[in-house]
């Protein structure tokens, strides 16, 4: 089942196709790593399929209604700022609103996602702390949670494991491939390439506003993409343990 479904969508900055006709299907089931250098559109396309951004072409979740859209798509920007010193359950508790009528309160099912989601995290025992004292790769995970919470079939989040640590990486993307595994859909903005080929069943290559492949690890990170797009050498491997991608050096 296509959770997000995009054609021809082009978002301009000025005269200037920031995203340039990109076309795209998302299934229930998928972990889908959007990838490419910086400037590459990334996080224009995610907020322009988000109708946050004005554009043309189309989007499966700009003909939703705001409710309908919020049910369905879960969405992480890459700003990481808390402005306000609220409990961290409080703060993850947000992510509930789109299942509450006007004035209702949390009920049971409610508080059992928001602890599942900072759980899932590593947050348990965080929750009565301000999230403002936390560190930056706290908050981080915070806002993740409050994403996990939301519990939609979608979820798009633009760079999520930046500024975490090594193992809180890797934590955050095994819990985004047993989500996609559980039927979700996901698409995953990350300059981590390793990352990517690892745990993503896709990869999504932009390259000047434009999607330059798309398909499974091995099918886009080629020496010939990678010259190209990035300009980087890089070696690739399938083992027991699955892909492991490891960049090399910077051509010249």
């Amino acid at each position: 089942m296509s959770l997000l479904s995009l054609d021809r969508l082009t978002v301009h900055r000025g005269t200037c196709p920031v995203v340039d006709t990109a076309t795209l299907r998302i299934e229930a089931g998928e972990l889908v790593g959007l990838i490419g250098p910086n400037g590459a559109g990334k996080t224009t396309l995610m907020r322009g399929a988000l109708g946050l951004l004005p554009h043309t072409g189309s989007s499966s979740l700009t003909a939703m209604t705001p409710r309908a859209r919020a049910g369905h798509a879960a969405w992480l920007p890459q700003a990481r700022e808390i402005a306000w010193p609220v409990a961290v359950e409080t703060l993850v508790t947000l992510g509930r609103t789109p299942h509450l009528a006007a004035g209702q309160r949390p009920g049971a099912a409610d508080r059992a996602a928001v602890a599942r989601a900072l759980a899932t995290m590593d947050l348990s025992g965080f929750e009565r702390r301000a999230a403002t004292e936390l560190s930056g790769g706290e908050q981080a995970r915070v806002l993740i949670a409050r994403a996990l919470a939301q519990d939609t079939p979608l979820i798009l989040a633009d760079e999520p494991i930046a500024g975490l640590d090594p193992g809180h990486q890797i934590a955050t993307m095994a819990a985004f491939a047993r989500l996609a595994r559980g039927g979700k859909a996901l698409l995953v903005s990350m300059h981590d390439l390793g990352l990517a080929a690892r745990h993503c069943t896709r990869l999504i290559l932009m390259h000047r506003g434009r999607i330059h492949a798309d398909g499974p690890p091995e099918a886009v990170l080629t020496e010939a993409n990678l010259a190209q797009v990035f300009g980087i050498s890089a070696h690739l491997t399938r083992g027991p343990q699955g892909v492991i991608f490891q960049p090399l050096e910077v051509l010249t």
